[in-house]
């Protein structure tokens, strides 16, 4: 299932079997004629509805009668699913919005099932609503954070799913009222250990967790970053860890929670989880 299409990878999702989401009529059109020129029928598509969100999809009571009579006036695709987002799952203010969501999405789906006689799956719990509505499931759900092992309802750790750790590539003496990195925003208090690791803003440690506003671990212990991060490179105070050149330094991980990091940032986990950048190894593991 391909969320977002673009209109120029239509070849690609046929050689490769491909499902787009459809959540547009200028975006349906264009699909069926992509389908028609390469004389495929009945290509399965995944119907988007916006109950609430307001980010993508078709209105279902302005556009549900159109959008049944384009679909049933063409063979070139076929509806697979229709779906909806829930906006504020993760919290209970919202419920009663959560509520008119889902009532527009069950009237707007079951519409367009009445007009097809093949099963059409549906589906809107994200991971906050597969906890927190359980009853609305449907037929299937889709996991986002909770794949990265973290709870929406509450940022609670449901299981360490991902690590990012690092090495310190040089250990440094420098004494009390010296500065250390751009702008000279750290200013030394006293005789300290700098330990450059090699991770900095470009891989995705975002620089306002520097300047001693958080810390990464080394040996176990909390090394604070010290002044500002670099573009590939962050200095850590390791003056009271006993630590060594080449030693592991875990950025968030089993013993450093990611939430430690969101909560300094004010953001979700899942933006620093999402911001890891393309340049930094990944190594996956399979129990």
């Amino acid at each position: 299932m391909i969320m977002n299409p673009e209109m120029t990878a239509f070849k690609t999702m046929f050689d490769y079997d491909l499902e787009p989401e459809v959540y547009s009529f200028r975006l349906m059109d264009a699909l069926i004629r992509a389908a028609e020129q390469q004389g495929i029928n009945g290509w399965p598509v995944h119907i988007k509805l916006d109950t609430g969100m307001h980010r993508l999809g078709f209105d279902p009571e302005k556009d549900i009668d159109e959008l049944i009579r384009r679909l049933k006036s063409q063979n070139a695709i076929i509806p697979r699913s229709v779906f909806s987002h829930f906006v504020g799952s993760d919290s209970d203010d919202f419920d009663r919005f959560s509520a008119e969501q889902f009532r527009k999405f069950d009237e707007g789906s079951k519409k367009l099932q009445a007009a097809f006689s093949h099963k059409i799956l549906r589906h809107m719990d994200n991971s906050a609503a597969i906890e927190h509505f359980p009853e609305r499931q449907m037929d299937m759900c889709r996991l986002g954070l909770g794949l990265y092992g973290v709870d929406p309802r509450d940022n609670r750790i449901l299981h360490t799913v991902s690590t990012l750790k690092t090495t310190i590539l040089q250990l440094r003496h420098v004494p009390k009222d010296e500065t250390v990195g751009y702008s000279r925003k750290g200013v030394l208090t006293r005789d300290s250990v700098i330990a450059a690791i090699p991770i900095g803003y470009a891989d995705g440690l975002n620089r306002h967790l520097g300047r001693g506003a958080c810390y990464c671990l080394v040996n176990g212990q909390k090394a604070p970053y010290v002044g500002n991060i670099c573009m590939d490179v962050a200095m850590i105070d390791v003056t009271d860890i006993d630590c060594q050149e080449g030693n592991m330094v875990e950025i968030f991980g089993e013993h450093l929670p990611v939430t430690v990091l969101s909560d300094v940032l004010q953001t979700i986990p899942y933006e620093v989880l999402t911001s890891i950048s393309s340049r930094v190894k990944k190594v996956y593991f399979q129990d």
